[in-house]
């Protein structure tokens, strides 16, 4: 089995976002008032080869996106918010094919969640089963989603995703999971935080180490291990609990943890550097 990070172009957000400050609303002001920016940071999805077939985790973002009028003005988020820069050979379409695959290959598409630079290239996969979760599917949409920020307007029309609900199913420090694979390797368990209803995946590679891709979970490996919630997560509560969970699974088992947004996560994947050290049978982080 293998897996490849895709970057689809890359983005820029407020500091605020990467690390928030205050809490609730309070935290989303901060956020927009900033006037430091990151620097450009990628945006991954994830290619996992697997003998059941194709998964892809996440789409990336279009390159419509830099385009005068693609994001809603009257939205303060995309005014004050983000930029991006992406090229039509940077979608995830072409790169595929950088990896001998094209879209028509593709299985599985699993969302961890729908904001554009995760959902941008969903448009390369009709005739892939979209999984979403439930709850994501349901925030992000209708004219409620729109206000939250979802672009549910340039989904595609044929846009039937399999809704998934989490079972009480326990998968290590996560209360809930659900199988993706029949050979229980691929697991999805529910994230939330950044958006009430993100999910990350949880790939067992061929030598028994754990590959997390992460979603927006935090922004980098740094932030999770220090519990710091994100400028955009509307839930406080939900967000430290995700954080406090990722760790604990890293504490079990070496864990190689991903989020989409890290500049370090591709050298992380193809080197397998697990979280933190990974120092005795107990599996504890050294900070």
């Amino acid at each position: 089995m293998n897996i490849h990070a895709i970057q689809t172009g890359t983005v820029a957000v407020k500091t605020r976002q990467r690390e928030g400050v205050g809490t609730g609303r309070r935290r989303f002001v901060n956020m927009l008032v900033d006037r430091e920016w990151t620097a450009p940071l990628p945006i991954y999805a994830w290619v996992i080869e697997h003998p059941e077939g194709t998964i892809v985790v996440d789409t990336g973002e279009t390159s419509r996106a830099p385009e005068p009028g693609y994001f809603p003005r009257w939205h303060p988020y995309y005014r004050f918010g983000l930029r991006e820069w992406v090229q039509p050979s940077e979608e995830i379409g072409p790169r595929l094919e950088g990896l001998a695959l094209s879209p028509a290959d593709v299985r599985t598409v699993v969302m961890t969640h729908l904001h554009t630079d995760h959902a941008g290239g969903l448009h390369h996969f009709p005739n892939s089963e979209i999984v979403i979760s439930r709850t994501e599917w349901d925030h992000a949409s209708g004219l409620r989603g729109r206000m939250r920020g979802y672009l549910n307007d340039s989904f595609p029309d044929w846009l039937r995703p399999r809704l998934v609900e989490f079972a009480a199913e326990p998968f290590e420090s996560f209360p809930s999971s659900l199988a993706l694979t029949s050979a229980g390797d691929v697991r999805l368990v529910p994230t939330p935080g950044h958006t009430p209803g993100q999910m990350s995946v949880v790939v067992e590679d061929d030598n028994g180490m754990r590959i997390f891709l992460a979603g927006d979970a935090s922004y980098t490996e740094g932030l999770m291990l220090r519990g710091a919630v994100d400028g955009v997560s509307p839930d406080d509560a939900a967000a430290k609990g995700t954080l406090e969970r990722i760790r604990r699974l890293a504490e079990r088992s070496p864990t190689v943890y991903l989020p989409s947004h890290d500049p370090d996560s591709g050298a992380r994947l193809l080197e397998r550097r697990t979280v933190g050290a990974f120092a005795d049978a107990r599996g504890a982080i050294a900070a």
